[in-house]
């Protein structure tokens, strides 16, 4: 085993004088292969530059078109589209408190007056904001107008970080698919909604339908459990005033 020496050490005894010239040797060895290395390496690239320009070349393309795409492109459309979807979304307020409903909703989904309706929002700025929102209207005005099917697609592609909206279309999937008397899939769609975000508007809304589905399905507890939220969390809302029949059901059929 090779021991430590100082500097300017020199060995004096023969064993020491061959690990000397080892040592030297295995340094120039490891050298001279960093140096193949290096060469190699350098060869490599000079062969290659080509390659290596190309690579970074379609990176700095591919990087500058997103930036230019976001500028020129997805920033106007997402305004246009907004634009665009303004005279659909007055159809469908009107909607909402008008005696003609399905008429109006038309309107708000195919347009009116030369306007685009959601529809074509949908299909030409689909994948701007306005065209995820037109989904969600597009949605809400099918599940009024009874095309549940529709709804259920449309409300299915609508995502959004509003927490209020998002809960209401995922409520709004629940009753379509309850319409559809599929009474499972509307449970879970009203357990999604509640879960979404608790708030004095969606939540004991939602807390009522599930109990309600839930005692159809013959999930009582589960249905116990839900109304008793609604009774003691969300007691001044409108879904509390009836709450104790409810609860008085569920309960006697346990």
């Amino acid at each position: 085993m090779a021991t430590y020496k100082k500097r300017g050490y020199k060995p004096k005894t023969k064993k020491e004088k061959v690990e000397e010239i080892e040592q030297d040797s295995t340094t120039a060895e490891v050298f001279n292969t960093l140096d193949e290395s290096a060469s190699k390496t350098e060869e490599w690239v000079i062969k290659n530059q080509n390659i290596i320009y190309g690579i970074v070349g379609v990176v700095a393309v591919v990087i500058l078109a997103y930036m230019g795409y976001n500028k020129f492109i997805a920033e106007p459309n997402a305004k246009d589209a907004m634009n665009e979807m303004s005279k659909a979304q007055s159809y469908f307020d009107e909607a909402i408190n008008a005696t003609d409903k399905d008429s109006l909703f038309t309107l708000s989904l195919e347009g009116g007056e030369g306007k685009y309706g959601m529809l074509d929002i949908i299909e030409e700025y689909g994948s701007t904001p306005a065209g995820n929102l037109a989904n969600y209207y597009a949605g809400m005005a099918y599940l009024n107008m009874k095309k549940y099917d529709e709804a259920i697609k449309h409300l299915s592609d609508f995502s959004s970080d509003d927490l209020i909206l998002s809960a209401i279309s995922k409520g709004g999937i629940g009753d379509a698919f309850v319409q559809l008397n599929q009474s499972k899939d509307g449970l879970e769609y009203y357990e999604k909604a509640i879960k979404v975000n608790a708030n004095d508007y969606t939540t004991p809304l939602y807390l009522k339908k599930a109990a309600i589905v839930a005692m159809d399905l013959g999930e009582y507890q589960k249905a116990l459990d839900y109304l008793n939220r609604v009774k003691t969390e969300f007691s001044k809302s409108n879904e509390a005033k009836d709450i104790d029949v409810l609860i008085g059901k569920a309960s006697a059929s346990l």
